[in-house]
């Protein structure tokens, strides 16, 4: 059986909870989470303290980092609702040449992005982040050549969801070529424009409750297509996690993760100057 070793900042939390039964339905019964660590206690008003989570989810929580790593063949640094913690996070993990994967949202910058995957060239040690919805089956065979427009929108705030609709337009518009971003939304529901150097764009907005992720695409010689997200996009996650597991071959580019990182890091400065471009 191959150890997966958990690390967060504090387990109660939606991934931990949920990604130990992900692991056992897609790993053919070659993984299992076996450990886990985490810094605090949930800091939330009901949340489970780890040991509770321990005893709730049949995992033991070890008592240092160091130990964790040891005992683990492959490792997940979580804590995706705090995505400052990351970089304190991963700086063991990336020194122990173990794969490790590093959930959403990866970093709060893109001066922390590149520091983390400094931190594992230096040491040797294969590693990626993504969104799940990266590998939703409605973005696999999207026809790239004469996307001019995405048109986006989806669940959740921000600074929390953001990072599943930049995620696949980054990997549909490619990296190297965007210009500059625009807020045009409002307080409560946030919306961006995105503009590439070429002239395409990607807008993109989020909805607090209950959308779902949807995209209309226009392409240059006037086709559109439009989609909406119903696979499940966290087993396809999973699955690809496991893969890279036992290949430390990275499914998601370097490139593409810093891209979305600024991206997101540009918009959330944009929304202080309202309908006024701010160079990515």
């Amino acid at each position: 059986m191959k150890k997966i070793g958990f690390i967060d900042y504090y387990l109660d939390e939606w991934h931990a909870n949920n990604y130990p039964e992900f692991i056992r339905q897609q790993g053919g019964g070659n993984f299992e989470v076996a450990h886990a660590w985490a810094k605090i206690d949930s800091p939330h008003p009901g949340g489970m303290t780890n040991k509770q989570w321990s005893e709730k989810y049949g995992i033991p929580v070890l008592e240092t980092m160091e130990e964790l790593i040891e005992k683990s063949d492959y490792l997940i640094v979580l804590s995706p609702d705090n995505p400052e913690m990351h970089e304190e996070l991963c700086q063991m993990p990336l020194e122990s040449g173990k794969n490790t994967y590093i959930d959403k949202t990866f970093a709060p910058n893109k001066a922390s992005a590149l520091r983390i995957f400094e931190q594992a060239d230096k040491f040797g040690t294969s590693c990626y982040s993504s969104s799940a919805l990266y590998y939703a089956d409605e973005y696999q065979n999207i026809e790239k050549d004469g996307l001019c427009v995405i048109n986006s929108s989806g669940p959740g705030t921000y600074e929390m969801y953001s990072i599943h609709q930049i995620e696949p337009i980054v990997k549909l518009m490619g990296t190297g070529k965007k210009k500059r971003i625009m807020s045009v939304g409002t307080d409560a529901y946030k919306a961006m424009i995105l503009e590439y150097e070429d002239g395409r764009q990607a807008r993109f907005a989020n909805f607090l409750e209950g959308a779902p992720f949807r995209m209309n695409l226009g392409y240059s010689d006037g086709k559109t297509v439009s989609t909406e997200v119903t696979s499940d996009f966290f087993a396809c996650c999973i699955k690809n996690m496991l893969k890279f597991f036992d290949t430390g071959i990275i499914p998601v580019p370097h490139e593409n993760t810093v891209e979305v990182i600024e991206i997101r890091e540009a918009g959330l400065k944009a929304m202080k100057t309202p309908f006024t471009w701010i160079e990515v």
